[in-house]
């Protein structure tokens, strides 16, 4: 549940920032012009996205979450609904690591984040204390359960001495760098086919086919596990690998048209 699209949440599509909503831009951009650390929202819903490096969108599940990462909203960009739907979800965005306690709704028991969403049981008040200062108790937040699944389980919190807040916070200098997300390799579609039929990729990468025609075209698992569906002209479709072997995969417009990830 690392970086791959097997961890998107069905409540990504459900749940954003609701109750806080950016101030609406003069003028709406276009996603061609987000860079990657960008924040971003659309015209019709208060969800705000973070454009991550590997040029999926990430969501801020809600305000609490945001504002661990950001002081306010005065960098979202504003884009049009059409355009936000051509972002891929990568997924939902965890608390940043070092900055606050949590605990389910449904149970007391408190953890502090590491990176990329680990949870590290605080065993004792006392550690909590030491960790967080005598309002330790009021450095908790508490998290719906149908986000739980978002954050992996990591050792306990057993000695202060075992956890650092400041310098979780100081590595996760930003949410690319917590979740360790990197740039997807790109592979164009064309009438003349894939651009890179042979293509060697490291555990954990994501590929982006970009179609680059005026026609349809697809990257089709030959085993049918997984598939992009129809990629229509000008748009693209992203995938992460987060496990080791060999993948062909084929168009479904042009069967002729075929390709080989090795993934290692």
């Amino acid at each position: 549940m690392k970086k791959g699209l097997a961890y998107l949440s069905i409540l990504v599509a459900v749940f954003g920032i609701c109750a806080l909503s950016p101030a609406k831009a003069s003028s709406l951009i276009s996603v061609d012009d987000l860079q990657a650390g960008d924040l971003f929202r659309g015209e019709s819903f208060s969800a705000v996205y973070y454009y991550s490096v590997d040029g999926f969108r990430y969501v801020f599940p809600n305000d609490k979450i945001y504002f661990t990462w950001y002081e306010n909203f005065d960098d979202v960009r504003w884009v049009s609904d059409a355009d936000l739907a051509t972002v891929q979800l990568g997924g939902n965005i965890t608390y940043k690591p070092g900055v606050k306690m949590i605990k389910v709704t449904s149970s007391p028991t408190t953890y502090a984040i590491g990176s990329n969403g680990t949870l590290r049981w605080v065993k004792t008040a006392e550690i909590a204390e030491a960790l967080y200062g005598s309002d330790w108790n009021k450095q908790i937040d508490d998290l719906p359960d149908g986000f739980f699944g978002n954050y992996t389980m990591g050792a306990s919190i057993d000695t202060a001495s075992s956890f650092d807040p400041d310098a979780e916070q100081a590595d996760a200098y930003s949410i690319d760098e917590d979740k360790d997300l990197q740039e997807a390799a790109e592979i164009d579609i064309s009438s003349a086919g894939y651009s890179d039929t042979s293509i060697t990729i490291e555990v954990g990468t994501a590929i982006r086919w970009n179609n680059t025609d005026t026609e349809n075209h697809s990257a089709s698992d030959e085993d049918k596990e997984w598939g992009s569906g129809t990629i229509s002209a000008g748009r693209s479709w992203a995938r992460y690998f987060d496990e080791s072997g060999t993948y062909e995969y084929y168009d479904r417009y042009d069967e002729s048209n075929t390709g080989t990830i090795v993934v290692e």
